[in-house]
């Protein structure tokens, strides 16, 4: 008689996380399942998965020094909760409703005839009990965040991030392949077929039957079946009867060209992200596994101050920006730098693809933009920060644009700025040095400090701050004056996030009397401060208005374009440097009034028109150019501009 035992479960030792779910995709297919299959493959640590229902006291015992990583628990035994929550070190992935005792309110009011109770209940407060117990929660919605937060309202105080739905690099290969193939006949509309109460098929089919549409049902195929079935479909059709956190086939159907009829219960479609275009979407799902990994690295407290550097691009060779000197000052004090390109035709992408196969530090995306759109100008910047953000990986980042330069001096100065980082704080700025042109000049008008080092922790990205957020007729977003999109802010409500700053609100006063008041006595007291601050603390040397006959000129190329399509301005040919419209100005002309600017001025922002008869005072700064900045800075001085300059 031939016998076979179960082999019992077990943690091996050298495992880091354990992944603990009620199924894995070698069980079955579902959206939680491959979310979860998509998180463990993009692990920078050994992940060992073990069933809900395995987990016993021995396997916590000989895991105790691992992280522990919940997706859905239905099949773990809550009696041993209390001691996860005393003993473990994890986080959570809610899919759903768990403190739910059907893991969906609409469905307990359903069978039991009144109102979900569950979170007053044993079952509820277990649930609760264990959620406050982890290092970190993620949600699938703003939504199902916001309705846990209603009945336990201090998970607020928890650190907890929306993740969305995962997708592996595998999917995300099949969505270009048939995206680039969209021009097939799309016919029908597609019902999924499961039997879920929750999911209610009947009701979509219904629907489809009232209003006339030919449609199939689709359950039980393979998941390529799905998708090509979608890709083929004139429309998706989805009508939960409960809430439905972040239906992956909702979001299948949005980017593989289907038509959406939605109700309600589809929490995630209100959401910024899924409503975009659909490189938007993608740029933000393409996120999440990295998301995910930073906040855990964060969650296991790992004994490391590594910083990684990132910045973005767009036609730097066309516009003469010092991107290379900017990758390579980044390089010099960075154990990471991420650069995302937005599609550049100048050679730019080509050089970037070229010096990352050289070091292994640098790490190069692409993300293509669409200048023809009326809000183009939210894509270009903040967003494209928030990607290159995104993608890195170590303790603390450091952003920095493409004109922006760090001395070699400087270098040590950031990374003690890493190691002795304030524990209260998540965001701190660093002085900037603003030059007005090439005589020598560092500009007053502005302040002279930059949100620039940070905490990489969830949640914390790039956009327009909540207050200053707006909407066109259409429903597109754009900034309200105060905001470039480029605020740091924390995903989910958009609100600031709080900074630590050398400047204060003594030395601003001084800068303003200066400034406004023409006061020579508080110039001189405020120029001699500066030089102090950016002896001792790291300056960020800005090149943007070195070479200010360049700058005019990206003004009329780009600039005058992207301010109007950032703040809801309709589009005019009128521009801040001349009454006249772009197409009127001579290359001669443009670059005289930039020398008269340089001349007369000691700075301005180009949110008004020019007057060259202002009094703008400036200061100087006793620090010297970065010696890599040497070639640049020759070829855009101005003895070198001359007026025929195209």
């Amino acid at each position: 008689m031939n016998l076979t035992f179960k082999k019992r479960p077990t943690i091996p030792a050298d495992c880091d996380i354990v992944f603990v779910a009620d199924a894995f995709i070698d069980d079955i297919i579902g959206g939680a399942e491959l979310s979860s299959d998509a998180l463990i493959k993009a692990s920078p640590y050994k992940v060992h998965t073990l069933h809900s229902r395995d987990v016993d006291i021995n396997l916590l015992e000989k895991g105790v020094d691992k992280f522990w990583i919940f997706g859905n628990f239905s099949a773990l035994d809550l009696a041993l909760i209390p001691t996860i929550v005393a003993n473990m070190t994890y986080s959570i992935i809610e899919y759903d409703y768990k403190y739910c005792r059907y893991r969906s309110p609409e469905k307990h009011e359903a069978n039991e005839g009144s109102p979900c109770n569950c979170h007053t209940e044993q079952h509820g407060l277990l649930i609760s009990a264990f959620m406050q117990g982890a290092k970190s929660l993620w949600w699938m919605s703003e939504k199902q965040k916001a309705a846990y937060e209603a009945v336990f309202p201090f998970l607020t105080n928890k650190t907890s991030t929306v993740l969305s739905s995962v997708f592996d690099e595998e999917t995300f290969a099949l969505f270009e392949l048939m995206r680039a193939n969209q021009d097939v006949q799309k016919q029908g509309w597609i019902v999924l077929g499961s039997p879920s109460w929750v999911k209610g098929a009947d009701l979509a089919e219904t629907w489809c039957k009232e209003q006339g549409h030919k449609y199939e049902v689709v359950w039980g195929v393979d998941y390529h079946t799905i998708l090509d079935k979608l890709v083929h479909a004139e429309g998706f059709a989805y009508l939960p009867r409960g809430r439905d956190t972040c239906p992956r086939m909702v979001i299948e159907a949005k980017l593989l060209g289907c038509k959406l009829h939605l109700n309600d219960h589809v929490q995630h479609a209100t959401e910024e992200w899924f409503m975009a275009d659909d490189l938007t979407t993608l740029s933000y799902l393409y996120m999440a596994r990295q998301r995910f990994w930073n906040g855990i690295k964060s969650d296991m407290s790992e004994p490391t101050q590594t910083l990684s550097g990132y910045t973005t691009t767009f036609n730097c060779i066309d516009a003469d920006y010092p991107y290379k000197e900017c990758i390579a000052s980044m390089l010099g004090f960075c154990d990471q730098v991420v650069v995302v390109d937005a599609g550049s035709t100048d050679g730019t992408w080509e050089y970037l693809t070229a010096l990352a196969a050289t070091d292994q530090r640098l790490v190069v995306h692409r993300c293509v933009r669409d200048r023809s759109t009326p809000r183009w100008a939210i894509d270009f910047d903040g967003k494209q920060k928030a990607l290159a953000r995104s993608l890195c990986t170590s303790a603390f980042c450091w952003q920095q644009d493409c004109d922006e330069i760090v001395d070699t001096s400087d270098y040590q100065k950031i990374r003690e700025l890493v190691t002795r980082f304030p524990r209260a704080a998540q965001l701190i700025c660093p002085p900037v040095i603003e030059y007005w042109g090439s005589r020598g000049k560092v500009r007053a008008d502005v302040h002279n400090w930059k949100w620039r080092l940070s905490r990489n922790v969830p949640g914390l990205t790039h956009g327009i701050p909540a207050e200053l957020r707006r909407f066109d007729a259409d429903g597109r977003l754009y900034a309200a004056p105060g905001s470039d999109s480029c605020d740091y802010v924390m995903l989910g409500d958009y609100s600031r996030v709080p900074h630590m700053n050398f400047y204060t609100s003594e030395i601003d006063a001084l800068r303003r009397r200066a400034f406004d008041d023409e006061d020579e006595a508080a110039l001189i007291e405020y120029e001699e401060w500066y030089n102090e601050i950016v002896k001792h603390l790291p300056a960020v040397h800005h090149y943007s208005w070195f070479n200010v006959a360049r700058k005019a000129r990206t003004y009329r190329t780009f600039w005058s374009d992207f301010w109007t399509s950032m703040y809801g301005a309709p589009p005019t040919a009128k521009n801040m440097w001349f009454d006249k419209p772009w197409d009127h100005v001579t290359d001669s002309e443009l670059v005289q009034r930039a020398h008269d600017a340089e001349d007369l001025l000691g700075g301005w922002v180009f949110h008004r028109p020019i007057d060259l008869t202002a009094s703008v005072p400036h200061i100087t700064c006793v620090k010297d150019h970065p010696a890599v900045m040497q070639t640049w800075i020759a070829r855009n001085a101005r003895s070198n501009v001359g007026i025929g300059i195209t």
